[in-house]
């Protein structure tokens, strides 16, 4: 073996058992000790060893998507828009690009039930040949807050009491009163969807407002939607006790057990687009993350297809180690003013480097698969061989170049520095017409899961009353049924 281009990895197991140095271990039972009941000795270095390397064998677990778990796969195009995008993976049908997929629940820890009522994570890592393109979405198209600077206090509302570390509505309930931007997202929450019967059997969104800029420099406003083709499947309340008493991994084992049969999930990729000129047509606003683009006004798409036939060969390695980043971007897709988008730029690698270390890009999940070349160098635990002399640009002792220059969205702005409010807030309507869309019994089941959260001790009469309001406000029928139950009388 040549020692210059070792690296560890299973591929190189030993013979016999080793220390981490490589140094042979020949009595893997017993401790160093002075006789046979004495001290154990400090210089016992395989048992300090072990004993470290254990209680080092986790890292900070996320704040939010703490409970998940990866598969692998590809996206293939299956219809051309390279008139909207000069994205290399989209550039023609056929076209397809490995990439990594994790699901997860938002709210709950690492070891929770995977049948807790929550929304569901959906991120998709490309591994295109110009760079990753991280879509990390949800389960449902739209989220709580529309303002980066309210996501912290959301969560904390969501998130168990931290002096009982128990989640409690009435906290939810309290905060989001002051919220009815909510709205739309607590109608995904409390609706059948809010508990999925596995991760095979439910769609994603992007959430946010992309753009996407052709060769020619045009720019669209695009939404990105993922939808099963086994169809959509959720578990009701009493049927959730019943799977999560019995297996708390049911849909981590479900998604592995599906693709280790040869039964590979599949999604469908959709897109909705909108010219940035017609932003001012709509009585919404295109860039608010707490409401929808109506499907009959702007219709799905068909792109491509996402399949998972491949599991991953290390749980930690390719689930808890693998960091997405609404951030990695290629040619041809960009961001958009989406006031949440514009921080979860900064917040996921910042939260990546804290969590994994500063080069948690040169993992082998996270890193790129093309030819990647900058003067980023050392830090902790920096493992790339680099021999070069020059680590600085431009040099004339280095060939490297600028790439060549690609189109990028080109929107003006002006006005004054403030905090400012959206102009066009549509907080009810979404709302009431997704709960007309229900059967009348699965409207009877949402009812009730408002009835219960609402019944709680610790909910006040202030806070059921608003609530009550807000849901009058999206149906006169939903509120009045709701405040019927609640003794309450419905106010508009």
């Amino acid at each position: 073996m040549d020692p210059t281009k070792y690296r560890p990895s299973s591929a190189y197991n030993s013979p016999h058992f080793t220390t981490n140095s490589g140094a042979p271990v020949w009595n893997n039972n017993s401790s160093l000790t002075i006789g046979t009941r004495g001290p154990v000795l400090l210089e016992d270095y395989p048992l300090l060893e072990r004993i470290a390397s254990f209680t080092r064998e986790r890292i900070p677990e996320r704040v939010v998507h703490a409970r998940g778990a990866s598969a692998k796969g590809f996206f293939e195009v299956t219809h051309d828009i390279s008139h909207l995008t000069c994205a290399d993976f989209l550039r023609a049908p056929g076209v397809q690009t490995p990439v990594i997929v994790r699901f997860s629940t938002v709210v709950h820890e690492r070891g929770s039930p995977e049948t807790l009522r929550d929304i569901r994570g959906f991120a998709v890592k490309f591994y295109t040949r110009e760079g990753n393109f991280d879509l990390v979405g949800n389960d449902v198209p739209v989220f709580f807050v529309r303002n980066a600077i309210q996501f912290p206090d959301s969560i904390h509302a969501l998130k168990p009491n931290p002096k009982t570390h128990i989640q409690e509505f009435w906290r939810i309930l309290d905060y989001f009163s002051y919220k009815p931007e909510s709205l739309l997202t607590f109608f995904f929450f409390f609706d059948d969807v809010g508990i999925p019967i596995n991760y095979r059997h439910m769609d994603g969104f992007g959430v946010h407002t992309f753009t996407l800029v052709n060769k020619a420099g045009k720019s669209t406003y695009v939404k990105f939607h993922w939808k099963p083709t086994c169809g959509v499947k959720c578990l009701t309340d009493e049927e959730a006790v019943v799977v999560g008493g019995t297996n708390h991994s049911h849909a981590t084992k479900d998604l592995y057990d599906s693709i280790a049969a040869g039964n590979y999930p599949e999604w469908r990729l959709f897109i909705q687009t909108m010219s940035p000129e017609d932003v001012d047509r709509y009585d919404f606003d295109p860039l608010d993350v707490t409401t929808t683009w109506p499907e009959d006004v702007l219709p799905l798409q068909p792109v491509g297809r996402l399949v998972l036939n491949r599991n991953i060969d290390n749980f930690f390695n390719e689930n808890e180690q693998l960091a997405f980043n609404p951030a990695f971007v290629v040619p041809g897709v960009h961001y958009s003013e989406d006031k949440l988008l514009q921080a979860r730029i900064f917040a996921y690698s910042d939260t990546q480097r804290h969590r994994i270390g500063p080069n948690y890009l040169m993992l082998p999940v996270n890193a790129p698969k093309c030819a990647h070349h900058n003067n980023h160098y050392d830090g902790a635990m920096n493992f790339m061989h680099r021999d070069e002399e020059v680590d600085y640009f431009p040099s004339r002792f280095d060939p490297v170049r600028l790439a060549e220059r690609h189109p990028i969205p080109s929107y003006s702005h002006t006005g004054k520095r403030e905090r400012m409010t959206i102009e066009k807030e549509n907080n009810f309507k979404p709302a009431g017409d997704r709960y007309r869309s229900f059967s009348p019994d699965r409207q009877e089941r949402f009812i009730q899961r408002w009835v219960t959260v609402l019944s709680e001790p610790r909910v006040t009469h202030e806070i059921r009353s608003i609530w009550v309001s807000y849901l009058s406000q999206c149906d006169r029928t939903l509120g009045q049924k709701v405040a019927t139950r609640l003794n309450l009388k419905p106010s508009m």
